[in-house]
């Protein structure tokens, strides 16, 4: 496998990626890849993206890993992180991947986990050179999320009080309202060492929103007849597990749902056997390097 650091522009702000192509790649030969976006807050260096790659690599693929606008080494406002403005820097990435020499342009996908996830099924949804979609422990409906994730009266109105006051700091400063990371999204602590070095700790109010906002499940089914694939935790302690559950209800075939028994949130940076054997299958049968 070799890699190589690159960049491309994104509504005019720089983004800055790693490249990995297969072992031995050929000026002229052109490979199917994938783009693997990072989760919450998160970079390129994550498990969840250096670990899909180093994988799918070596199966043959040419993979993508980026840092989203405002994330680790691109450019733009940081800790502001806007679903839709995801979805165009995937968009923008695509295009890039399709002027590369060594990148089919017909046949590239895209992958992501948690919020990664979430812009992966959107930008698939919208995007129509999206050739295939994974989507590990995503969710398609951000109100629907966050009530599970701030489960008793007390934790949702302190949520949406939090929304409200980075509305009115807005208005009367013209500024953002930060936040620490995980009011918006819970962690338990035993899962919080699996939060990338130099993620985001304090994001603002317009993050929380635009995820409140943001539904996958209103675009899921426009992704057919090109494959998605959606994997989540039978048991998530960050993402409600219904989430994919309910992506798969508003999605049309062909789409195949797997919940993993022994797993949690963080499942695409932890090498499970099971998971990489879906993988493994799914992509013989729909998306063969």
């Amino acid at each position: 496998m070799s890699q190589e650091n690159v960049s491309f522009m994104s509504d005019g702000l720089k983004l800055q990626g790693i490249l990995h192509l297969p072992e031995g790649a050929s000026p002229g030969k052109k490979y199917p890849a994938f783009m693997v976006l990072h989760g919450f807050g998160s970079n390129k260096g994550s498990h969840g993206c250096e670990e899909p790659s180093k994988m799918f690599a070596e199966w043959g693929y040419a993979m993508l890993r980026f840092d989203m606008r405002g994330c680790g080494d691109s450019e733009g406002e940081r800790g502001n992180l806007i679903c839709h403005e995801q979805v165009r820097d995937v968009s923008n990435a695509l295009t890039f991947l399709q002027g590369h020499p060594n990148i089919d342009p017909d046949r590239i996908g895209c992958m992501g986990s948690s919020f990664g996830g979430a812009v992966t099924v959107y930008a698939a949804g919208v995007d129509k050179r999206v050739a295939a979609a994974i989507s590990a422990g995503g969710w398609g409906h951000g109100e629907k999320k966050f009530r599970d994730q701030h489960p008793t009266p007390e934790a949702w109105k302190k949520f949406t009080d939090m929304l409200e006051a980075g509305k009115k700091h807005r208005a009367e400063t013209g500024k953002s309202l930060m936040v620490p990371r995980y009011d918006i999204v819970p962690i338990p602590p035993h899962l919080r060492s699996n939060v990338t070095t130099g993620s985001h700790q304090m994001m603002t109010a317009e993050t929380a929103q635009s995820m409140f906002d943001f539904r996958a499940n209103d675009v899921v089914a426009a992704i057919a007849p090109r494959p998605l694939l959606l994997l989540h935790p039978a048991v998530d302690s960050v993402t409600p597990t219904q989430q994919s559950i309910d992506l798969f209800g508003h999605s049309k075939q062909p789409t195949e749902l797997h919940l993993i028994a022994d797993a949690d949130h963080f499942l695409m940076g932890e090498g499970n056997p099971r998971v990489v054997n879906i993988l493994k299958d799914w992509l013989a049968k729909f998306f063969p390097a």
